[in-house]
């Protein structure tokens, strides 16, 4: 079952998201991470850099990360690259050494073969304890768009155009300048983390929201996988939860 917390602005769902991640790993001490980019972990991330940032004794300081995908096709030093927009954003603050940050290759020559590699590097690392995700207005997680299989690891995924243009807003809010794929993890990824934090907000995910929440778990809306996980806080503010009953 899905534990739903509503708050009542996007300040204060950074400080529930924040005392989630810290939870996990200050209180039951995991040091793997699940990172997602984008807009919904923002106040979550801003919010534990300012508990932890200048902490040289933080437990983050010594915890791994792995971020949920990747583009294909942008250039390394491109600033929306993932890998550079989390290390911007949240790691670089957190005193996470780099090489303690892992991506999925979208480089590599052999790009299933790097999918395979990704999933192996989590599983080797442990596992991720808590994974931080977001939700797209069509029920994508990660970049799993609508019809992919539960059972798929990670995967290069084609973006849909409801997601490209969702994200246009990174790239001068044309939606052919962002990537047409992605090397993602998949549902099956996602759901072996140990405890997921989904963060949702503003007008435009309330239908989302409300859809997830009385679905079963069907392929047609990727999100409803997370019904079949036994650790899942969905953290909402008004907006976003303004249609569930």
């Amino acid at each position: 079952m899905i534990d739903v917390r509503v708050l009542p602005d996007r300040e204060a769902v950074g400080v529930a998201a924040a005392d989630l991640i810290d939870a996990a790993v200050i209180d039951r001490s995991e040091r793997v991470l699940g990172l997602a980019t984008g807009s919904s972990p923002g106040p979550a991330y801003a919010e534990l850099i300012r508990r932890h940032g200048q902490d040289p004794a933080s437990p983050y300081r010594s915890s791994h990360a792995f971020l949920l995908d990747e583009y294909v096709g942008l250039p390394p030093d491109h600033p929306e690259r993932y890998a550079r927009v989390i290390r911007r954003e949240f790691t670089e603050a957190m005193g996470i050494d780099a090489g303690m940050v892992h991506g999925p290759d979208p480089d590599a020559p052999d790009l299933e073969r790097a999918c395979r590699a990704y999933d192996a590097a989590i599983t080797a690392s442990g596992g991720v304890g808590v994974q931080i995700l977001g939700i797209g207005t069509d029920g994508h997680i990660a970049f799993n768009a609508p019809g992919t299989p539960f059972s798929e690891g990670t995967h290069v995924a084609r973006l849909s155009s409801s997601t490209r243009r969702d994200n246009a807003r990174f790239f001068d809010g044309d939606p052919e300048r962002v990537p047409a794929s992605a090397v993602s993890q998949g549902i099956a990824t996602i759901l072996r983390a140990r405890a997921l934090v989904v963060v949702a907000m503003g007008e435009a995910k309330a239908e989302i929201v409300a859809r997830l929440l009385s679905s079963d778990p069907t392929e047609e809306l990727p999100a409803s996988a997370l019904h079949l996980h036994s650790d899942v806080t969905l953290v909402l503010d008004r907006s976003a939860a303004r249609r569930v009953s």
